[in-house]
């Protein structure tokens, strides 16, 4: 792979041990997927950030990088907790001491502190073509498919050796002709809102693997959200819809059709109860629009709020910095969710061992 002066510079040492290791990281990516060369990139988005999915392992190897400073615009995904309101909940001590530990070696590195996973939403834009490298699987698609950024679905390690250095490797989503759609998508099921979107990316993402281009849906923002996070549960990084994507290419797709028949099978599969602790919306994390929706819904239900931080004016009783997903549900007493996310049903299950109610908000509420 080629390599620049000062690329060459930094793989020898000579700007820092820790830069190093973040530019022996890439250079061995970009080898092992034969990449020509490193390009350069506008942002990152570093994953693995809550304690419940790195661990202590994953502690001593921030520690290690923690002297490290990022290039590049960085933003990170939620953590376990709300860092504000922690002690609304019932999480031990530790967990709380760890989680904040993780945060603190991160804003070390000059990361800023967004804990969301629609950063797209809070600020980190980039801009069609920019290349980037981020981590979390549903912005990664929201990022590719929406905003026609190039972005491979990095690992939270990777992508903090991304913006560390400020490159990655060319190879991939990086490249125009791995960005043709294969798979010819047409919809005929009646999708009324996100958690129908929602099943649709599911059953695509858990049949197929090839880029889709859908057709005969025109979906919101909020629903191109859901549907992003979704199809980011199996080996897709984009998708297409004419009119809306800025990037319709490929040819000869082989050719399905989703009806409201597989729509209903994804929430079969994805419900394991009736009877539910509470009811988690924000999976991605909630829009300003979404927010407006749900602030309408007068119920008696106990229904938590999943956004940014950066929306708190907004909504002040939802919760920030985390989701249903990454913080230690289980270990708070609680044994099932509802919830209108394919994604939060899908890894509360997997992840958590939750019993799960998967529905549309309107049958929720």
């Amino acid at each position: 792979m080629y390599l620049t002066k000062e690329e060459e510079k930094i793989l020898d040492g000579e700007f820092g041990e820790g830069i190093q290791k973040a530019m022996e990281l890439i250079v061995a990516l970009g080898e092992i997927n034969e990449a020509e060369r490193l390009v350069s990139i506008g942002s990152a988005q570093v994953s693995g950030v809550s304690y419940k999915t790195i661990g202590d392992a994953g502690i001593e190897f921030l520690k290690d990088w923690s002297k490290c400073k990022v290039r590049v615009l960085t933003t990170l995904n939620p953590a376990g907790i709300d860092l504000e309101n922690w002690k609304k909940f019932r999480i031990s001590n530790s967990f709380v001491e760890k989680q904040k530990k993780i945060i603190n070696y991160f804003r070390e590195m000059g990361i800023l502190i967004s804990c969301t996973c629609t950063p797209y939403l809070i600020g980190n834009l980039p801009r069609f073509g920019e290349h980037i490298a981020w981590a979390e699987s549903s912005a990664v698609v929201f990022a590719n498919s929406v905003l026609g950024a190039r972005s491979n679905r990095e690992s939270g390690i990777s992508a903090l050796a991304c913006a560390i250095v400020g490159k990655t490797p060319l190879y991939g989503m990086h490249l125009k002709e791995n960005r043709e759609a294969e798979l010819l998508v047409k919809v005929s099921a009646d999708l009324r809102e996100q958690a129908d979107y929602s099943a649709l990316g599911y059953y695509i993402a858990r049949h197929f693997n090839q880029i889709p281009r859908f057709t005969n849906i025109t979906p919101t923002l909020d629903e191109l959200k859901a549907l992003s996070a979704s199809l980011g549960i199996g080996a897709i990084n984009m998708f297409q819809i004419e009119g809306v994507t800025p990037e319709i290419s490929g040819d000869g797709l082989e050719k399905i059709e989703i009806g409201d028949r597989e729509i209903e099978e994804v929430y079969e599969e994805l419900s394991s109860c009736e009877d539910y602790d509470i009811i988690c919306v924000g999976c991605p994390h909630c829009s300003l629009e979404e927010l407006r929706r749900l602030k309408r819904i007068k119920t008696e239900k106990k229904v938590w709020v999943y956004t940014a931080r950066q929306n708190k004016w907004f909504f002040e009783n939802a919760i920030f910095d985390t989701c249903m997903v990454v913080s230690p549900l289980e270990d708070m007493g609680i044994e099932g969710i509802a919830t209108n996310s394919a994604k939060a049903a899908f890894y509360c299950r997997n992840l958590s061992n939750l019993d799960v109610k998967f529905a549309p908000i309107r049958e929720l509420l």
